[in-house]
């Protein structure tokens, strides 16, 4: 392109912030030009090439209309231009594109903007839903006194690095409504993921209609189930973005739901309800019996015409071996088939499942417990153990996704997530025969704390990044540039109608009643639900109201991450400039705490983080003290009493945590 003159070439490697795009992931190739491209009422789209009559590209097309004018303001027509005469030109090289959607697809694709026209070319449709999705992060408010909207000057050529790039979404725990699944779905296809893999069955609920075994729904659910008509539309809503669907029925553990409706199916007889609280007795499939099998058969049938995607999970996780072994009539089966154990019963069990799937066109996926060498080599393992027995079934031949590292319940940081990656670990000693093996990764989102109202706020923005280290090349690895797209990102998604951001203000809104909302926001946002699974030893049940404050923060505090960069500087270079920035921050800080007092102490869901107030502003006070020691020097003791201090302020009240409390202790540390 000779209007992209001078350009930079950003292969894989993130720009210099100057040169920065708010593009995630990051593509496999950019190439910045000169000057801008300048989007008004007259922008228009049209299709050309052997496959512009593919049904999902058009609409993809009218969607791009609806949403620039959404995040422009614009009055853009909602319609296509009857000639090929457009300001975004769209070629697909290739015809016949038909569903359903399969892994390794085509995803590649070539945009290329420059001052009066764009062009978006691929081989597939999918490579051309992928860039439209790039062009629409390129869209922002024009520099200097150009008015309106621009896009760059740029050349991108992008592909995958990952061929199977998902999320996976229980709502057995908490029901998410088919809204819920499509904002999620649109989520999914905005940053290149491309993979649903909705958990459907698990303990505390089976949420999907058998017409064949009705008793799932109607004893199984509590009534929170979807209907066939709407898996069906869920799933072409998903294909038309890009996104396949992959559902799991968990077996033979985590199915107490099931044996709710068909108690026969059970290990030990009895009557089985569904999971509501923690503690309640959750039973297991009885692997022994013909009878279970047929029932088996006749289910994964009747779910495989539902979903069409050529993969089929069947969960196989944290089975109760106990449920077996205590059984005289499962023992004497394991004595006459010569099973040593549990894992070869269940070994035999995932055989006859996978003949079953089979037989319906399937392949069988399943965690890391269904790993056996009696499988065949065209079952897909996903691992929640980490790389190491990812590792390990990629020696034995099987393919494989990683999920450990990506869990988003347990509300760690994007950086946390973004630092794993599916070929590091023990995966990085794989030849690369066996690397090749290696299909992904999936995010993963269990629901134990997890409702509707909060979906959108545990999965947005980290999923963004976890997207990244799956699409992007592997030496995108650059942390502070990954937050600064984030954060351009974060506010984007809010454009595609996601509520990751507004959910969680109006919650605090509920929570201020009719006292102001400000002082709650600010002492909000220096605050973090506690991480990992220590939030999840509470006692809370399917039933529990997730309304309190630990409910309606993110999982990240931006401000507590700014201020220990803040400190990092002041540390690295000492001045007057820079410890008065921080006391600043710390002057706000306290006057935050200072100020929400009055509706924490007048709102019986707010009482509890009274004390979290005392700790923010002992904090605040001890970092002052230690801004002004640090060159004076402390008064003898007192360094030992802010650690202490510091230590006694980071124990966990209401579920929060203090994350700004390393940054007050690296000051503390460096006094005299």
């Amino acid at each position: 392109m000779g209007r992209l003159c001078a350009a930079v070439l950003l292969c894989a490697s993130v720009p210099a912030p100057a040169q920065q795009l708010p593009l995630m992931p990051w593509p496999a190739q950019v190439s910045v030009g000169q000057g801008t491209l300048r989007i008004g009422t007259d922008f228009s789209i049209s299709i050309a090439g052997a496959g512009a009559g593919d049904a999902r590209v058009k609409a993809a097309a009218l969607r791009t209309m609806m949403r620039l004018a959404r995040q422009t303001g614009l009055p853009l027509p909602a319609a296509l231009p009857k000639t090929e005469e457009a300001m975004l030109n769209i070629v697909i090289e290739k015809p016949d594109h038909k569903p359903p959607q399969r892994l390794g697809d085509d995803e590649s694709y070539a945009l290329s903007i420059a001052s009066d026209r764009i062009r978006l070319s691929s081989d597939g449709p999918l490579g051309v839903l992928r860039g439209l999705e790039t062009f629409l992060q390129l869209v922002t408010p024009c520099l200097g006194d150009q008015p309106g909207f621009c896009a760059p000057a740029v050349e991108i050529h992008d592909n995958p690095r990952f061929p199977w790039r998902g999320l996976s979404l229980d709502v057995s725990r908490h029901f998410i409504p088919v809204e819920g699944i499509k904002r999620t779905i649109d989520g999914l296809a905005a940053v290149k993921l491309n993979v649903l893999h909705w958990h459907l069955s698990d303990d505390q609920g089976f949420r999907v209609e058998s017409k064949k075994f009705p008793k799932l729904q109607q004893l199984g659910s509590d009534g929170w189930y979807y209907t066939q008509a709407e898996i069906r539309d869920v799933v072409a809503y998903a294909r038309d973005r890009g996104v396949r669907v992959v559902p799991e029925f968990d077996v033979p553990g985590h199915s107490t739901s099931w044996l709710a409706a068909y108690p026969n199916l059970a290990s030990k007889p009895g009557t089985y309800q569904i999971v509501h609280d923690k503690g309640d007795p959750a039973g297991v499939i009885d692997p022994t019996r013909e009878s279970t099998y047929k029932f088996l058969d006749g289910l994964f049938g009747e779910m495989a015409k539902l979903f069409p995607d050529e993969y089929f999970h069947i969960g196989g996780d944290e089975v109760s071996a106990q449920e077996w072994t205590s059984q005289p009539k499962i023992r004497a089966f394991m004595k006459l088939h010569k099973l040593a154990d549990p894992k070869a019963l269940q070994a035999y069990f995932n055989k006859r499942l996978q003949k079953i799937l089979a037989h319906y066109g399937k392949k069988m996926v399943g965690w890391d417990e269904i790993l056996a060498p009696e499988l065949p080599r065209s079952i897909l393992i996903q691992s929640w153990r980490g790389t190491k027995s990812l590792a390990e079934a990629a020696r034995q031949g099987y393919t494989g996704i990683l999920s450990a590292g990506y869990y988003l319940d347990l509300m760690q940081s994007a950086a946390q997530h973004y630092a794993v990656d599916p070929l590091g670990g023990d995966a990085a000693k794989l030849s690369p025969e066996e690397q090749a093996r290696v299909l992904g990764g999936e995010a993963a989102q269990w629901e134990e704390l997890v409702t509707a109202e909060t979906l959108d706020a545990k999965l947005w923005p980290r999923l963004a990044a976890i997207a990244e280290r799956f699409w992007s090349p592997q030496n995108t690895t650059d942390v502070a540039s990954m937050y600064a797209r984030l954060d351009s990102t974060n506010r984007w998604l809010e454009w595609l109608g996601l509520t990751q951001r507004s959910n969680l203000k109006l919650m605090r809104e509920r929570l201020a009643g009719n006292m102001p909302v400000g002082p709650l926001n600010a002492f909000a946002a220096i605050l973090e639900p506690v991480k990992g699974y220590e939030r999840h030893r509470g006692p809370y049940g399917s039933a529990t109201p997730f309304n309190h404050l630990v409910d309606a923060i993110p999982p990240e505090s931006d401000a507590a991450r700014m201020f220990g960069m803040a400190v990092d500087a002041y540390l690295s270079s000492p001045n007057v400039a820079a410890a008065a920035e921080l006391r600043a921050i710390l002057a706000a800080w306290s006057k935050a705490a200072e100020d929400v007092r009055p509706l924490l102490a007048s709102n019986s869901l707010l009482a509890e983080d009274l004390p979290v107030a005392d700790e923010v502003t002992k904090l605040c006070g001890i970092s002052e003290q230690a801004l002004d020691y640090a060159s004076s020097g402390s008064p003898a003791g007192w360094k030992q009493n802010a650690l202490d201090a510091i230590k006694d302020a980071s124990r966990h009240t209401a579920n929060l945590l203090l994350p700004f409390a390393p940054a007050v202790q690296k000051l503390v540390e460096v006094t005299r």
